[in-house]
């Protein structure tokens, strides 16, 4: 290429720069609220808009929004503080985490119910919840344990705004912890069947008297919705703390995640004490995250016997007459 045909070169892409900038700067940029459909929320400048993405500046960078994704905008009312607006959800390696906008009990469930499975195997049902779009699982050990073949029930809405059933075979166990009761699955991606995956709750900052919802399968009734508070955050059972829950938890809802008031996971819910009511548990989500962050030294290997089974418990002393001076 000779020294002039470069220089028209650049020439043309400066001045296609030019025209993109000068597009922008024309429509002006106005400071906007964008709630998106996942629930969280951007403030930022409008830069553009077009027909099928929105361009926010938000001071560092420039984000480029789908509108299919933009559930309302609304111009920043004047004194609105920016703390007052929730940020995107933070990534990880497998789950996210967010600080969610506060919504009603209703529209928490119609949002994030998409996110809840009915787990089942040959000996039984459970729930789960969908952490990640590879169609990554939570659950209980319990629910999965000392089985191999295992389906999950997603349930969506159709355009008649009617909930719809797919059952998917063939779900693989990636990692158990028999001691955490937890269990990550991964379920095979459907054509045409997407995933709706829940954000855990940043952190765990819930006390006594905080309000709590469960949604699970318990006793195979699929999509039941239970409502509670937080009674003790911290109940040991057998040096491990567990979230105890009015929330209604059954045979069924074992693995099933219990939200917060903002429709984070705070917990996995795992064990009811028989013959009460009102005495439900969950996991906390701290351990939720300890696992799913170092769920590689949990990894269960289908061909190694040892793999998702208890080792006998070493011997406990009962001669105590004999003590060592």
């Amino acid at each position: 290429m000779s020294s002039v045909s470069f220089v028209r070169m650049l020439t043309t892409l400066a001045g296609i720069l030019f025209l993109f900038l000068s597009q922008l700067a024309a429509t002006g940029s106005a400071a906007e609220v964008i709630e998106l459909r996942s629930g969280h929320k951007i403030m930022g400048d409008v830069l553009k808009a077009d027909t099928s993405l929105v361009y926010v500046d938000i001071g560092v960078d420039v984000l480029k929004i789908p509108v299919e994704e933009i559930k309302t905008r609304r111009p920043i009312e004047e004194g609105e503080k920016i703390e007052e607006v929730k940020g995107p959800a933070e990534s990880k390696s497998l789950y996210s985490t967010a600080t969610l906008p506060d919504k009603g009990l209703k529209e928490l469930v119609e949002q994030f119910g998409k996110g809840v499975v009915l787990i089942e195997t040959p000996s039984g049902l459970g729930s789960g919840f969908i952490i990640n779009d590879d169609g990554y699982c939570i659950t209980n050990y319990h629910v999965v344990e000392q089985e191999t073949r295992i389906a999950v029930t997603l349930f969506q809405r159709n355009e008649r705004n009617e909930f719809t059933r797919h059952r998917i075979n063939d779900v693989k166990i990636i990692a158990m912890n028999p001691y955490f009761d937890l269990a990550l699955l991964q379920i095979p991606r459907q054509k045409g069947i997407p995933f709706h995956p829940v954000y855990l709750a940043e952190s765990a900052d819930y006390q006594e008297g905080d309000d709590v919802f469960a949604i699970g399968n318990p006793h195979g009734l699929e999509r039941s919705v239970s409502q509670g508070i937080v009674s003790t955050r911290n109940r040991n059972f057998q040096g491990i703390v567990f979230i105890q829950t009015t929330a209604q938890i059954n045979p069924g809802n074992s693995g099933g995640p219990l939200f917060n008031e903002r429709g984070e996971v705070l917990g996995v819910t795992n064990m009811k004490l028989q013959l009460s009511e009102g005495l439900g548990f969950a996991i906390p989500v701290a351990y939720l995250k300890h696992f799913l962050d170092n769920y590689d030294a949990f990894a269960f290997d289908e061909k190694n016997p040892n793999t998702g089974y208890h080792y006998l418990d070493p011997p406990v002393r009962t001669n105590f007459d004999k003590l060592p001076r």
